[in-house]
């Protein structure tokens, strides 16, 4: 085992790849893209720790699907360069493998020829010749004094810190470090290190499998919330309904008790927490917060995170008001929110029979089930 750490960027937005889901979040079978490239380059037995770089609002999801002392987690920034700086933060070796997620068919031969060479630079690269005539500026370009580099991408640690200090904003290690006159290592890259960068590219990456599409992930959330029956009191909303009713709830957002126990549900079922670790009540700024955008918000999260929504259903407990007349509006303004078919989204009412706190009609409480699957990036 190398004295070397290896940093894994994931951090990226993928605008261009134009999926609902994320590259680093596809399922390669069942696991996560950015998980199944991890354990590629630690099944090679060179790194001594980790360091993965993920979204800011992922990070914390991406802790929860592995628990090593070696693997750090660490938040990304606006650019690559950013993510970057961050992540050497927590590197403490000379040397510093660097890799996109991007690149997932990584091997273990270039990772050993990475090594040898540096040890005659400052950064080692992979490089592809450029097979095709090139024209820049009116005028073609002698194609062999051209180089297309690729990654993963070995460097001196503590060169790389002073080379990212500077203003210029670089899009790989290699101009990083022969910007601050560092000397470049260049070797024989593979066409299997192609880069994942628009959803065609899929079919020319070996290693992406099939997603599980038949996997299924159901989770439950319970949430209660009292009356307020003061003067100036919100309207109620529930189930992204208002409601006409002579009280409201007494909550932190707008207390839509059953879309706060549905959003439960659903990060139940991804395995990402509950409501209280994204939308805290200490935070001022969810202060009287529209639920509806709320559950947006776990939408979008789960969107990215490679799942899609199958079905939920809620059994909303009240004495009162009525909840009847408006379970229809309920359970299709819930089927629009989770961009769902109305028949995969229930909603049932029931009474406690004027028992507990429900029967007194001092508040109602909501149980909410949701079941996710795997989103099937294979599909045109």
């Amino acid at each position: 085992m190398s004295d070397l750490t290896l940093v894994l960027l994931a951090a990226g937005e993928a605008t261009r790849f134009k999926k609902p889901v994320k590259k680093q979040w596809l399922r390669v079978g069942s696991v996560p893209l950015w998980l199944h490239v991890l354990e590629t380059f630690r099944a090679m037995r060179l790194f001594k720790e980790a360091v993965v770089v993920g979204h800011a609002d992922e990070v914390a999801f991406m802790r929860r699907h592995i628990y090593n002392e070696k693997v750090r987690f660490v938040a990304g920034g606006p650019s690559r360069q950013a993510s970057l700086k961050n992540a050497l933060e927590a590197v403490k070796t000379p040397l510093v493998l660097v890799s996109d997620v991007a690149r997932p068919c990584v091997d273990k031969t270039i990772c050993k020829t990475l090594l040898a060479a540096v040890e005659r630079a400052d950064c080692a690269v992979p490089t592809l010749p450029v097979p095709d005539t090139v024209w820049y500026d009116g005028r073609p370009i002698d194609r062999k004094h051209l180089l297309r580099i690729q990654t993963p991408q070995l460097s001196r640690t503590e060169l790389l810190r002073k080379a990212l200090e500077a203003e210029t904003e670089f899009t790989d290690e290699s101009s990083a470090i022969h910007a601050v006159g560092g000397k470049v290592a260049f070797i024989a890259g593979d066409a299997s290190l192609h880069k994942l960068t628009f959803a065609e590219d899929t079919a020319l990456l070996p290693c992406l499998t099939t997603p599980d599409t038949s996997a299924r992930f159901t989770g439950t959330g319970f949430d209660v919330h009292a009356f307020d029956t003061s003067k100036g009191h919100r309207p109620m909303v529930l189930g992204g309904v208002k409601i006409d009713a002579p009280m409201g709830f007494l909550a932190h957002s707008d207390g839509d008790v059953a879309i706060h126990a549905l959003i439960d549900a659903l990060m139940g079922a991804a395995g990402m927490g509950d409501i209280g670790e994204i939308f805290p009540d200490t935070d001022a700024s969810w202060a009287g917060a529209d639920s509806a955008k709320l559950l947006r918000h776990v939408v979008h999260l789960l969107t990215h995170a490679g799942f899609e929504i199958a079905s939920a259903d809620l059994t909303i407990v009240a004495q009162t008001p009525k909840i009847a007349p408006h379970k229809e509006a309920m359970r299709r303004r819930l089927a629009e929110l989770l961009d769902i078919a109305p028949q995969h989204m229930n909603v049932k009412t029931t009474t406690t029979e004027k028992l507990g706190f429900v029967g007194r009609k001092e508040g109602v409480a909501v149980q909410a089930s949701a079941t996710l699957k795997f989103f099937n990036w294979m599909q045109p």
